[in-house]
């Protein structure tokens, strides 16, 4: 018997038609800003109540601070006030809250009565004491803040970065080249008078005087408002603070506690000045061993 059974198309099928694409989400600006918005106000939150980074940008503090120097000030060691702000926009007032005072010896960030950017400075001086200025040495409520001779500080001789922004590159070299030393080793330093100071706490860090015939080696007594302390850098010859006038670039007398808007903790690093505006030129910059040294006094005995 003949099979009439017609022949199975055995030929594949034709390919699926691919599945239409999707179209894209649209971006969620509002979304987006608002991220970003809640991001900014918890960075200038954490700058403001906590902690915030602070440059070295002049030679004030030297020894014990470098221009090029990044440090942490905290925000909360004297409580809270106009100037704790990343940003000193707020009206200028004398609130403060959950108030503290600082200690001798104390690096302590202040805003200027006549301008709004930060000064960092020592505290020499509380509430109440009376201060004065004798060739050169502090004396407090009457008796000298001893001063004992140290071994030179020897520091980069590096002109740019002996400079605060004002300072000419004349400048610089008048007043430093006498101390200009090239070591053994073929490295050029500059080595300045240097001294370290105990205050009545026992707080005592190095200074450095070298014109002994400075501007600022002298100052009649005054007392220390209530509310308010003494400021000094510790380049006692170069420093633009309490003894010096608003008009000198200085802090113009006692500061208010509430222009006071923290503490210097620690260095985090420092840039010696060779880097560019690219990161990756930073490492070569850095300076050894400078990296997380704490800024507070070292704490002697009393009468030692």
């Amino acid at each position: 018997m003949t099979d009439t059974t017609a022949p199975t198309d055995v030929s594949p099928a034709p390919d699926a038609a691919p599945p239409a694409a999707e179209p894209y989400e649209p971006i969620d600006w509002i979304g987006e800003i608002r991220g970003l918005f809640w991001m900014l106000l918890a960075v200038l939150t954490f700058h403001s109540f906590i902690a915030k980074p602070f440059y070295i940008p002049s030679i004030s503090m030297m020894p014990n601070l470098l221009v090029g120097d990044r440090l942490v000030v905290s925000k909360f060691p004297f409580g809270w006030n106009w100037a704790s702000a990343s940003f000193h926009v707020l009206p200028r007032d004398d609130w403060r809250a959950l108030p503290g005072t600082p200690k001798y010896g104390d690096i302590v960030i202040a805003v200027p009565r006549d301008r709004t950017d930060d000064l960092i400075k020592r505290v020499v001086a509380l509430p109440g004491d009376r201060i004065a200025v004798v060739n050169g040495e502090i004396v407090l409520n009457g008796k000298k803040v001893p001063q004992t001779v140290e071994p030179s500080v020897q520091l980069p001789a590096d002109l740019k970065l002996m400079c605060d922004e004002y300072g000419s590159p004349a400048w610089c070299y008048d007043t430093f080249a006498t101390f200009k030393k090239r070591l053994p080793s073929g490295r050029e330093v500059i080595e300045l008078p240097t001294y370290r100071e105990v205050m009545p706490n026992g707080a005592s860090y190095l200074i450095i005087r070298d014109q002994p015939g400075g501007p600022y080696n002298n100052m009649a007594e005054i007392t220390v408002p209530a509310g308010h302390i003494f400021l000094m850098g510790d380049n006692r010859d170069h420093s633009a603070d309490s003894r010096v006038s608003l008009g000198g670039q200085g802090l113009g007398g006692a500061v208010p506690l509430s222009d006071v808007g923290g503490r210097a903790e620690f260095v985090t690093f420092s840039l010696d000045g060779s880097q560019t505006r690219n990161p990756a030129s930073w490492w070569n910059a850095l300076r050894e061993g400078r990296s997380w040294q704490s800024l507070r006094p070292v704490r002697l005995k009393q009468g030692k």
